[in-house]
């Protein structure tokens, strides 16, 4: 993802700001499709903010737009005031992006897998690779996995090892595409437990696209609801569950009507 790539800094002992994400009347169309219909809404700095949505409501795509991957119709994503879409904004702000399958290098065990970004962009010596790698793997519990390939970890070991690779670069935004799908309810619950305890460990905006109900009610400072490729509502997780709008309670709350399910309302 080279457009997404952030300049390379030397090894830091310090922290690094989060910083603030801002969607000002984001238009996206392919073609005569829709996608994205005048969405806006705010990140602050260090928040942990979950975008939910049923699936084709747009959510991957503003994701994509966030890391510049993607070009608005109209309207613009801001990081700290720097757009999102310039090359230059890479300059300025380092964004780290947990994939859904956790995209890792099948040829590379775990420790060349996390040390791959740094020695790319020449980021300091081995010893202080190293370092940064064993303090990664430290902070999620897999420091026996350094010599393991990918094809030896389970499902949630994968996850845990694609956000230690996110780590490594000491990014100020992090993003997550669906951090808990293919995973058992236990495996979900450890994933959420860590992207809010980054949030005390390292000073990181976290942004999440997710259908994971739970994930959302139960880490998230602030939670968007996109829709038909529109943003329905942004609320705190209490003000969601107190919602009466009925969308919002037929997605966290859908229930069951075997006499008319909802396939067959979908039949034309």
């Amino acid at each position: 993802m080279p457009a997404a790539a952030p300049r390379p800094r030397p090894v830091a002992t310090t922290e690094v700001p989060a910083v603030g994400l801002k969607v000002e009347n984001l238009c996206k169309s392919f073609g005569s499709l829709e996608v994205l219909k005048n969405v806006s809404f705010e990140v602050k700095a260090g928040e942990i903010f979950v975008l939910m949505g049923p699936s084709g409501s747009g959510k991957s795509v503003l994701l994509r737009h966030v890391v510049g991957l993607e070009r608005a119709t109209s309207g613009r994503v801001t990081l700290d005031g720097h757009d999102a879409a310039l090359e230059e904004t890479r300059e300025h702000v380092c964004i780290g992006l947990v994939f859904q399958a956790g995209a890792l290098f099948n040829s590379l065990d775990v420790y060349d897998n996390l040390a791959l970004y740094l020695r790319e962009h020449r980021i300091g010596n081995e010893v202080e690779i190293k370092e940064k790698v064993l303090h990664a793997l430290k902070i999620l519990s897999l420091e026996n996995t350094g010599r393991k390939y990918p094809s030896d970890l389970s499902g949630g070991m994968k996850k845990r090892v694609a956000i230690a690779r996110a780590l490594v670069m000491q990014p100020q935004l992090l993003l997550y595409d669906e951090p808990t799908s293919e995973l058992d309810p236990v495996m979900s619950a450890t994933i959420s437990e860590i992207i809010a305890s980054l949030k005390d460990q390292y000073r990181v905006t976290s942004v999440a696209v997710s259908h994971d109900r739970d994930l959302a009610l139960n880490i998230a400072d602030r939670i968007g609801i996109l829709m038909g490729g529109e943003l329905i509502t942004v609320g705190t997780p209490a003000e969601l569950k107190e919602s009466q709008d009925p969308r919002i309670v037929d997605f966290l709350h859908p229930k069951f009507d075997l006499h008319n399910p909802r396939f067959k309302k979908l039949e034309n």
